[in-house]
């Protein structure tokens, strides 16, 4: 069975959401970064780097969340999945350009405003790596403008990234996006990309299932 690697609340969230949208099978083997478990000898043997999320699938080990995703997407198919060698490419265009345009930036701001418990594992990791500082947060703002004005005209004349269809691009895409909202950063000045945004985490599959 396919095994995700990983903690809920970081970038695994991203094959969650896609096994859930495809419906498939899968064990989530809780995976945290900041408790050590990225370094025991069990996860370096799926991935050496020491980062989640990764995957054993029936013994093919991948990470790299939006590679993950990309491949069980067209491995499984369905309608996430492109339907053709252009819109395979627009959808690793647009996933590579969160990468590189816009989660740097969203993350900035989320490890600024993120409220920790005082004293725990995981407020130290993230105070370490970004100790609160007013001016980091007024520059990741400031560097999202750019990025966030491309994407809200390009979604000025579509309902989703490629067209009238959710697709893995939007997946990708609103994954990233979903860190602002964690933040309360406010999209209200792009309406098209907050629309946009709305409509993909308001799916059932973009949520884990409540426990029983």
């Amino acid at each position: 069975m396919l095994k995700i690697y990983g903690h809920p609340g970081s970038r695994a969230a991203r094959p969650l959401w896609v096994c859930r949208e495809l419906g498939l099978q899968f064990e989530h083997v809780p995976t945290h970064f900041a408790d050590g478990g990225t370094k025991s000898a069990e996860f370096l043997a799926i991935n050496p780097a020491g980062r989640i999320p990764a995957i054993d699938d029936d013994g093919f080990c991948l990470a790299e969340s939006m590679a993950i995703n990309i491949y069980l997407a067209k491995k499984h198919g369905g309608e996430l999945a492109p339907k053709s060698l252009e819109d395979e490419a627009r959808m690793l265009q647009w996933s590579f350009w969160a990468m590189t345009e816009v989660e740097k930036s969203l993350l900035a701001v989320f490890m600024q405003r993120a409220e920790l418990p005082p004293g725990s594992e995981i407020e130290k990791y993230f105070r370490e790596r970004s100790p609160k500082d007013p001016a980091v947060e007024q520059a990741a703002i400031k560097a999202l403008q750019h990025p966030l004005s491309v994407l809200n005209g390009h979604l000025a004349s579509r309902q989703y990234l490629l067209g009238d269809s959710f697709t893995l691009a939007d997946l990708n895409v609103a994954s990233v996006f979903s860190m602002g909202l964690a933040a309360k950063f406010d999209f209200s000045p792009y309406p098209n990309v907050q629309q946009w945004l709305g409509r993909c985490v308001s799916r059932p599959a973009a949520r884990p299932p409540k426990k029983s």
